[in-house]
């Protein structure tokens, strides 16, 4: 296992910079994931680990080893692209043996590393067949398995799931989890995929315009987020624009004045009266009920109009009106469906620890 380290990564196309100034480290073994929109960077920080691009400016290191000018081959980094790119002339044995032929491997130690990796992505059977006769879900763990026989140092995945079907796609980053977990490979996942990103990582790593706006786990990510971009882009999210105008050090509890009415989140430190701030919450951390509720010195009610209602099997989404803005709130129970219905006025509670204030 080997650690990755990036430091003060630019990458210029022209008058593009589409690296500014990124910096990560990646621990031995982890799979950290580079999520983000379509062009925030995340493919160009990959292909600049792989070798596959060379930095503007800045430096790129596996493990104290200073790697910048080295070719992907010369890394010993495992790839596997979003189209797959399998040869569609070679059977799927010599797919997967390429990378060893290259590197002049001996024939039959070619042959036991495929058949051993072939076993464990379960695609034995498939080692005489040719990419045109294989389905999406097998293509992918051939590309897979292509990437892991040479025994990568880093395994690099693009996008790896993004042409396959959603239930296919649940099954293989499973597979994928769990195949670099027993291998113990250090991995470097690309998705666009909120979800996917949640699921499969060790670490994530937010990106944006180039630039990295936050690293941390899953739950840290989701649930503290440090800017506004990460708050809205990774799940579902409610913003609430005001200014506080009560802190309560006693009780550790600030009052915001927003756009919705006053607020009582939890007292962080370094908030300031007459402070602009935006209040970040979940849609599932809020309270709903078709009757009055109270609130409390923890906890704000508010009462709103039901606007549309989403049923989505496990849960009930719905958009309230509240001050004339729309909060998005989640009711998880077997029996949420039809529970809430259009223009039907519901009372919602706030607890003031759920709610993430930033400047």
């Amino acid at each position: 296992m080997v650690s990755v380290r990036v430091e003060d990564v630019w990458m210029v196309f022209g008058k593009v910079a589409a690296l500014r100034g990124v910096s990560l480290e990646v621990r031995e073994g982890e799979m950290v994931t580079l999520l983000g929109p379509s062009g925030c960077g995340k493919t160009t920080l990959l292909r600049v680990i792989s070798g596959l691009y060379k930095p503007t400016r800045g430096r790129v290191f596996f493990d104290s080893e200073d790697v910048t000018e080295k070719n992907p081959w010369e890394r010993k980094v495992g790839l596997v692209f979003q189209d797959y790119a399998l040869w569609p002339h070679m059977t799927v044995f010599d797919n997967i043996a390429y990378g060893l032929k290259l590197r002049k491997f001996p024939a039959s130690e070619i042959r036991e590393s495929v058949r051993r990796v072939a076993e464990l992505l379960r695609i034995e059977d498939l080692l005489d067949r040719y990419p045109h006769q294989l389905s999406g879900g097998q293509q992918q763990r051939v590309a897979l398995a292509r990437a892991i026989v040479i025994n990568p140092s880093v395994l690099l995945l693009d996008e790896p799931l993004s042409n396959l079907d959603a239930k296919i796609r649940i099954n293989v980053r499973t597979e994928i989890r769990k195949l670099q977990k027993e291998l113990k490979i250090t991995a470097i996942y690309v998705t666009h995929d909120q979800e996917e990103a949640l699921v499969i990582s060790d670490r994530i790593a937010v990106m944006n315009q180039g630039v990295i706006e936050q690293v941390g786990t899953p739950l840290e990510v989701y649930y503290n987020p440090r800017t506004l971009f990460v708050a809205d882009f990774v799940g579902q999210v409610n913003i609430v624009k005001g200014s506080i105008s009560n802190i309560d050090e006693t009780e550790g509890i600030a009052v915001v004045d927003s756009e919705i009415g006053e607020i009582r989140v939890a007292a962080q430190q370094g908030l300031k009266e007459g402070e602009v701030v935006h209040l970040v919450f979940r849609p599932e951390m809020v309270e709903v009920s078709k009757t009055p509720i109270e609130g409390s010195v923890s906890s704000t009610v508010f009462e709103g109009v039901v606007d549309t209602v989403q049923f989505l099997g496990n849960l009930l989404r719905a958009d309230v009106t509240v001050g004339g803005k729309k909060l998005r709130v989640e009711v998880h129970s077997p029996l949420a469906r039809g529970w809430l219905s259009p223009q039907e006025r519901v009372f919602i509670r706030i607890p003031a620890a759920n709610v993430r204030v930033l400047k």
